[in-house]
Parts: C-alpha cells; structure tokens; sequence
C-alpha cells in the first residue's frame, strides 16, 4: 500500500466532507472501471504501436480526468490547475504530486480527440447501462423520451464567415432558438437514462421515437409532441393494446365542455404528466448542475460524444455537485 502525504493525511481527517467529495464518490462506485478498461483497451492501446518513446498515461486515469472535465465544464488548461488545486479531484484521479504530475492540455485534448474518433463516448454509456442492467437497476416496464433544445452562436463573426452548419433554427412558442436538440430516452420506473441522441435543432421530436424505445418496453411515454408516435414505432395509437401513450394537446382539453368525461381526461392526464416528470430529472442535470446550455464544439459528432459523457448513470434526486465551472 502507498503510503500517502502529510497533505493528503491532513485532507483525509479534516471535519467536513465536502459536496465535491461526495458527488465524486457517488460516481466512483458507480462506475464499473475494469469493464471499461477492457472495452476501450483496443483502441487505447493499438497493437500497431510502435514501443518507442514515453509509455502512455494509463487508460482509467484518463478516463477519470477526461470525465471530471466534463462534468465540471473545464477548459484543458483550467482543468488541469483545478486537479492540482484540489485534493478530492486527485484522490479521484489518483495522483500523487511527490512523485507525479497531471496530465497536460495536449495530452487532454488528444485523449478526447481519440475518444471522438472510434465513437467511444457512446461505448461508455453502453457498458455503463449493461452494468446497471445486471444490478437490475433498469426495470424494462418502460421508456419515457422528451427533448431539449441546447443553443449554439448564431455569430458568423469567424474565419469561415459563417454559422456550424450542422446547427438549425426552430421555434418554440412565439421564440426562436438556433442550436441542436438533446432527445434522451429514461427508464420509466427508475429515471435512469438509456438512451441518447443529438440531432439539429429543427429535427421534430417524435422522429426520433424509434431510437429511443427498447424492444422490451411495455409501455411508452411522451408529451403532446409525440402523438404521432405510433408512425415511427409502426404501431396503431388507436390499438387498445398499443404501448404508446402520449399526452392530449392542452387545447384539444380546453374545447371540451365541462363534464365527467373531461374531469376523468384530466385526472388521467396528471397521471401521465406525474410518470413523464422523471425525464426532466436528467435535463436538470444536464443544463443546471453541468451548464450544458449551450454547445462547446463545433459539429454534431462532437456534441453527442460530450453528451454521451455526461448523460451516464444518472442516478436519480442523489446527483449533486457544486456549482463551480471555469474555462480559463
């Protein structure tokens, strides 16, 4: 066993535990670290490469600064003062400063360059729902999908002159919004999210029911925006067996006159709504506690890697984390 310093000794026997300190223990046993490394092994270690020159950084270790990056919104080299700022995101990582630097900002961003090349991000989110599927963490009852909108610059004022055109314009109410769309499938009893996909913004949400449901699920849900969701699934809405229920648009409710038959769509309606309210859990997540309002990089593959990262194991009302993000 390592013997540790006097600095993380006296870190170790201080009298508060921190929120940081907590979130990132939450996540350390969360994630299944071994199977992760035999996952993306391959691509990390490439037999083709050659033995000459330093030994790269170990795989778990980069993964572990690649994921604080994310989940606290850091610029490379904002990222790396903050681990040797802070003693719980080394204990994180594992790194000891007597003996030991951090990764730099080159070996950073090549690690994610690397992770975005052979679509490893969403190799993560898979192997991390497969483990949470064998604790029986998914219940497989059903899915719910909803989608938010994630904005990007509208400013041409760069050298191509012009807006990411994989981003678009659509609108919402009497707004409009340019960006892309963050659609995500949840497990209807637990709320842990399965499923994610990133699309431009005018990509309409109900096209996307098809990659998001599992074969299994016995039931589906969706707001009004997903009415016609039985199209894309290929089953009759109409059907008394069909999985799909959507919510009844408010003004179709409106229209109707007061009587029984209305107060018993209502009621049925809070039903619905208080089952699909575990999707905006993960929104809240992502756009309040991680600050991922607005697109970091360029292009979709990209963002759907980063979403991918920040989207694993969402382990329900637990998920806290201090609000701190710095890009340097």
């Amino acid at each position: 066993m390592k013997q540790i310093s006097f600095a993380q000794a006296e870190h170790q026997n201080k009298k508060k535990v921190t929120r940081r300190e907590r979130f990132l223990a939450h996540v350390d046993a969360l994630i299944p670290w071994q199977r992760l490394i035999e996952a993306l092994s391959p691509s990390y270690f490439p037999k083709s490469a050659g033995k000459r020159g330093r030994p790269p950084i170990g795989l778990e270790r980069m993964l572990r600064v690649y994921f604080l990056q994310q989940w606290y919104g850091l610029a490379y080299e904002a990222l790396e003062d903050a681990i040797y700022d802070s003693q719980a995101m080394r204990d994180f990582i594992g790194i000891d400063l007597a003996i030991e630097s951090v990764p730099d900002a080159t070996t950073l961003l090549r690690f994610r360059h690397l992770l975005e090349k052979h679509a490893l991000t969403q190799r993560i989110f898979e192997e991390i729902n497969a483990s949470l599927t064998e604790q029986s963490l998914f219940m497989r009852e059903g899915t719910i999908f909803d989608a938010t909108i994630v904005a990007a610059s509208p400013s041409t004022k760069n050298k191509a002159k012009q807006r990411d055109p994989e981003m678009k314009q659509t609108r919402k109410g009497n707004q409009w919004f340019f960006g892309m769309k963050a659609h995500i499938g949840n497990d209807a009893v637990t709320g842990l999210t399965h499923s994610v996909v990133a699309t431009s913004a005018n990509v309409a949400d109900v096209t996307m029911a098809g990659h998001l449901v599992r074969e299994d699920d016995k039931r589906i849900y969706g707001d009004a925006g997903y009415l016609d969701m039985g199209k894309y699934l290929g089953e009759d809405t109409q059907d008394p067996e069909t999985r799909c229920c959507a919510a009844v648009r408010r003004g179709t409710i409106k229209k109707m006159e007061d009587s029984r038959k209305k107060t018993l769509l209502l009621a049925f309606e809070k039903t619905k709504a208080s089952i699909r309210a575990k999707v905006e859990h993960p929104f809240h997540i992502i756009k309040n506690l991680f600050g991922y309002r607005k697109v970091r990089y360029k292009g979709l593959t990209k963002n759907q890697a980063q979403l991918f990262s920040i989207c694993i194991g969402q382990p329900g009302a637990g998920w806290t984390m201090p609000k701190t993000r710095s890009w340097g």
